[in-house]
């Protein structure tokens, strides 16, 4: 299904002052525009995700407001097999703090997990600490964001009272440290994405979501792929990220993987846009309805441009996530 979407280049609230989705919020960025003037409960979900990735490991922290519970949480993955995460629910919410909007403000948690999402002049620093089964983990991490490097957002409507807004950030440089017990990790030279939502949900929803970034055929990449949530609404969150330019993709993608450890195709139906194989290594179910996988990615990807890349043993993700809440 293709879209006609609109891109949004100067500044729109997202809400009306009723609290309704504004009209002219609907669209997609390449740089923050949105206001996100959410008020009140009603199905309002908020959430900082993030996640850097080395070749042999990864940092994930989230952060969540989902109106009723809040949650933080912590995975720390060594690709030998070393899984190490910790969560903690905070009723109500207590204990989570979130800017209104990208770049506002600090978001932060406070429980059995402490974790600091600070905006900075060039990028993001990550803090957190912990205790864990493996003993005391604790990050310091520092996720750049390079002059001029465009990241998507864009606005899903359901309905006037039903919407999302969600920022994606691929292929944004990382570094800094993990210590989990006596072991320390460097995440020099790494790669940071960013999940950032805001809005109002249905009960019910079932999403894709896939993302990696890399250097692959002489190119800084960065893939941002969504699925299922999007359908009818007019709207994708499909981009491709080349050397910090963004290429909308206004169309449903495809999603094939017979089974969620074997491999996963993932292509634009009428085009040669998005052509890719993910094969996982790793497969975890934290949550019932949850199914995470990290793998690698390989393929073709067209720009706006029409400029061919291969796609080699990009590092990242894809998961299917059935949410009730």
């Amino acid at each position: 299904m293709a879209t006609n979407e609109c891109e949004i280049t100067q500044a729109v609230d997202l809400c009306t002052s009723t609290g309704q989705l504004n009209p002219a919020a609907i669209g997609w960025t390449r740089t923050p525009q949105h206001r996100c003037n959410l008020r009140g409960w009603g199905r309002t979900k908020r959430w900082e995700y993030w996640c850097v990735t080395t070749p042999t490991h990864l940092i994930a922290v989230t952060v969540a407001d989902l109106d009723y519970l809040g949650v933080s949480n912590v995975l720390f993955l060594d690709y030998s097999g070393r899984e190490v995460s910790r969560s903690c629910l905070h009723p109500g919410g207590w204990g989570i703090a979130l800017p209104s909007s990208l770049g506002d403000g600090p978001a932060t948690a406070r429980g059995l997990i402490a974790i600091d999402l600070t905006t900075e002049p060039d990028g993001t620093r990550i803090r957190f600490s912990c205790k864990t089964s493996a003993g005391p983990m604790a990050g310091d991490l520092f996720v750049t964001l390079p002059p001029e490097h465009e990241t998507l957002a864009v606005v899903v409507p359901w309905s006037e009272s039903r919407f999302q807004y969600t920022a994606k950030h691929t292929a944004r440089p990382a570094s800094g440290i993990v210590r989990v017990g006596a072991q320390t990790y460097d995440f020099a030279g790494g790669w940071g994405v960013l999940d950032h939502g805001r809005g109002r949900w249905p009960a019910n929803i079932v999403w894709n979501w896939g993302a990696a970034s890399g250097s692959t055929d002489g190119r800084t990449v960065g893939l941002q792929l969504g699925g299922k949530w999007t359908v009818g609404t007019g709207s994708t969150e499909n981009a491709l990220c080349v050397d910090g330019r963004l290429s909308k993709i206004g169309a449903e993608l495809d999603w094939h993987y017979p089974e969620y450890s074997g491999p996963w195709t993932i292509r634009t139906p009428d085009s040669d846009q998005v052509q890719l194989t993910f094969t996982p290594f790793h497969h975890r179910s934290p949550l019932p309805g949850t199914h995470q996988c990290f793998g690698h990615y390989d393929g073709r990807i067209r720009t706006d441009d029409g400029t061919d890349v291969a796609v080699t043993g990009l590092l990242g993700w894809a998961e299917q996530v059935h949410m009730v809440w």
